[in-house]
Parts: C-alpha cells; sequence; structure tokens
C-alpha cells in the first residue's frame, strides 16, 4: 500500500453545490483536511465558515491534495476542471487519486481513466445519489469502478461520505453506466408523479388526502413520497434541479442510442423536464415539472404561504 494510503490523505472537493457542499462538510466533520474549490465566491465564503480551507480554480488545491473529489455538473466542466487553463492536470502529484462523481456518458467515464492514467493519476468512476440531506450526513449511495489501487486509496473516504458503496466493476465507465439506470428511474419517476398529482388536482381531489393515500398504496415510489411534498408547500427551492433532468435523460437518451437500444419511457420523461425548461423553470427543483400541467390543463397549483399565513 502506497503512503497515501497509510496516512490520512488530504482531500480537495470541487464543486460546492448540493452535494459537493454536503459532501466536503461530511469530510471535514469527519476529520479530515478539506480544500474546497467553486466558481462561487458566495459557496467558497460558506465552506469557510464550516471550518473548511478553499480556492477558487482547480490548479490551487491540486499540488496539497492526495485525493480530489470531482461533484460538478456535467462533462463540460469535469473537462474544464481536469484538463482545461486552470485544471489539475499538470498540478497532482503522481499516484495522486481523482474520485469523479459527476453523471457523465460511461464512454466519457472510460476516455477519463486513459486520460488520466497517461499522467500517472488513478480514477475511481464513483457517481454519487442519495440529494443533500445524505451528502451532509455521510449516508450517500456510491457506484463505483476502477482498478484496486483505486479503491484502496479512495477507502478512507468512501467510508465517510457514503452509506453504501456498490462495487460495480475493475475500470471506469461501469460506474457510471449503473448511475444511468438510476438516473433514468429517478427522472421517469418525478415525471410520473407530477402527472399523477396533476390528474388528481384536474379530477378534484384533495392533493394532501392524495398524498396521504398514494404513500400508503402500491402506487408510490421514494421520487413519488420524497418530490410531491414540494408541490404541496408551492416551494421549488433546487434540491436537484429541472435542468439535472434535462442533462441527465438525455445522457440516456445519447447512450440508448449509441447502444441502439430503445428507451422510449425516458424519452417521454425527457420530453417533459425540456418542456419544463423551455417554459423557465429549468433553474426550479425537478418537481417543477407539474409546471407544465398547469400551463397545458389550467389546474391550480398550491402556492406557498408566508410567516404569516398569507399566501
Amino acid at each position: 500500500m502506497t503512503d497515501v494510503a497509510r496516512q490520512t490523505p488530504s482531500i480537495g472537493v470541487i464543486g460546492l453545490g448540493a452535494m459537493g457542499m454536503g459532501t466536503a462538510t461530511a469530510l471535514l466533520e469527519r476529520g479530515f483536511r478539506v480544500t474546497g474549490c467553486d466558481v462561487s465566491a458566495k459557496a467558497r465564503a460558506a465552506f469557510v465558515a464550516k471550518g473548511g480551507h478553499c480556492v477558487d480554480v482547480p490548479s490551487a488545491l491540486a499540488s496539497d491534495c492526495d485525493i480530489v473529489l470531482v461533484i460538478v455538473v456535467n462533462a463540460s466542466q469535469v473537462e474544464q476542471v481536469l484538463f482545461g487553463e486552470s485544471g489539475l492536470i499538470g498540478f497532482l502529484k503522481q499516484g495522486s487519486l481523482v474520485i469523479q462523481c459527476a453523471t457523465v456518458a460511461p464512454s466519457i467515464a472510460r476516455q477519463l481513466g486513459e486520460r488520466l492514467g497517461k499522467d500517472d493519476i488513478e480514477m475511481l468512476d464513483a457517481p454519487i445519489s442519495g440529494g443533500a440531506a445524505k451528502a451532509l450526513a455521510g449516508q450517500l449511495s456510491v457506484m463505483a469502478s476502477g482498478n484496486e489501487n483505486a479503491f484502496k486509496l479512495a477507502e478512507p473516504v468512501l467510508d465517510a461520505m457514503s452509506a453504501k458503496v456498490y462495487r460495480m466493476g475493475d475500470e471506469p465507465g461501469i460506474g457510471s453506466s449503473m448511475k444511468l439506470v438510476n438516473q433514468l428511474l429517478a427522472g421517469v419517476h418525478i415525471a410520473a408523479a407530477a402527472e399523477a398529482v396533476a390528474l388528481a388536482i384536474r379530477m378534484g381531489l384533495d392533493s394532501e388526502v392524495v398524498y396521504e393515500v398514494i404513500t400508503h398504496s402500491a402506487g408510490n415510489s421514494w421520487m413519488f413520497e420524497n418530490r410531491v411534498p414540494h408541490i404541496l408547500k408551492g416551494d421549488y427551492t433546487p434540491f436537484s434541479a429541472v435542468d439535472i433532468f434535462v442533462k441527465d435523460l438525455n445522457i440516456v437518451h445519447d447512450t440508448g442510442r449509441e447502444l441502439a437500444m430503445p428507451t422510449p419511457i425516458a424519452a417521454c420523461a425527457l420530453q417533459q423536464f425540456t418542456a419544463a425548461k423551455g417554459a423557465g423553470y429549468g433553474r426550479e427543483d425537478d418537481a417543477a415539472v407539474i409546471k407544465v400541467y398547469e400551463a397545458l390543463s389550467g389546474i391550480s397549483l398550491p402556492t406557498a404561504a408566508n410567516d404569516s399565513g398569507e399566501v
């Protein structure tokens, strides 16, 4: 085992959004020295307030970190973080580990692993799931693939940030394949939950009663139970935005096309999220996909009440 693995590693977390901030905070609370990085000054200040250290470009943390987690939005951002003008490559120590957590196409994950390997940098393809609350609690699910050394290097970090690590295989790309299956289901379930609640409202049912009945019936899903309360409260503060599922379901679609594998149900969900984005709701919580039905059928959705009880 390398010296890095014997010692408590120093950690970099690039991307301090909901999942990245939660993960960085969980690692900090478990005794790791954590350096955060984000383009947002507000996000950096928030992490510093929690006791972490922050920089504004990836290259600034590279030489001080044994392990770097990349928790950004998309493949383009991953490319910039790793290989861009102020990216990690050229500054990371040989033998360091990149834990790539963003949702990207499996083919992209494989390419990233190959490119990092040419610089003697290990990569664990490790998409995450569970949301901001579980990230903060260190209770994420991790779908990881990579070689044995990458898993050994990552072990203390994975133990601190996750409730369960699924070892999917011995090379990058397999973890990302598993994440796509999860995102297909998650997107379809959110879109289906929104359609069901919209239909219930259109038929004159009490949406609060609908929620109570469905969460105790066979039609329930984790996404119905988790997202419908956002609709009932009229609160679309983004925990996971509509834009995320436009991106992820597009990756599902593109991967299906590469494999000549039809994904018609995912395609229907993608169209609903795309319609919500087109209507201006892209940066709202993904439950805002229900607003498509409000526009099309004239239903009245619940609205948020202020502290005085007024709408």
